[in-house]
């Protein structure tokens, strides 16, 4: 978590299991895609400097986040180990920044208790255009490598 002592992108390889022989799938929203983007390639480029290979990163784009859900049940249907959802909802005027994070949320939720393998969430909920920029490579690093190395771990506890 983002905190003002520390950056999202920060952390020790020697930690992270490897990655080599996952299949890990990435299901992005196109729905403000400047921030899904960044958002996708933190987590791309830390998979594959964790072991993962270039052709075992499977990536699907869903038209906004609310369709993310739908996006990773399909991704569970194939031969994946974990599967990363990356999204950004920015609180606008309206109840619907409420009803499309609670969704997202909750969908998410249904889908890991009821898959044997993880569902990572990586979908920016904030405030203002700013906070996301700050969260997908600004200056609080990108929540997407974080989500990488949370897939590997997952995907590993996942084996035992």
């Amino acid at each position: 978590m983002a905190t003002p002592l520390s950056n999202l992108s920060d952390f020790d390889a020697n930690d992270v299991p490897s990655g080599e022989g996952l299949k890990i799938a990435l299901v992005v929203s196109e729905w403000n895609a400047e921030i899904t983007d960044n958002l996708r390639l933190g987590a791309h480029t830390t998979l594959v400097e964790c072991g993962v290979r270039e052709a075992d990163i499977i990536t699907t784009l869903v038209p906004g986040s609310f369709e993310l859900v739908f996006g990773a049940k399909k991704a569970l249907e194939q031969a994946v180990n974990a599967v990363i959802v990356i999204g950004s909802v920015i609180q606008g005027q309206t109840k619907h920044f409420d009803f499309v994070c609670q969704g997202v949320t909750q969908g998410i939720v249904s889908l890991n208790l009821s898959s044997d393998r993880p569902v990572v969430f990586c979908v920016l909920t904030d405030n203002t255009l700013q906070q996301s920029i700050d969260r997908s490579g600004g200056v609080h690093g990108n929540k997407g490598v974080e989500a990488a190395v949370t897939a590997i771990k997952m995907a590993q506890l996942a084996k035992q």
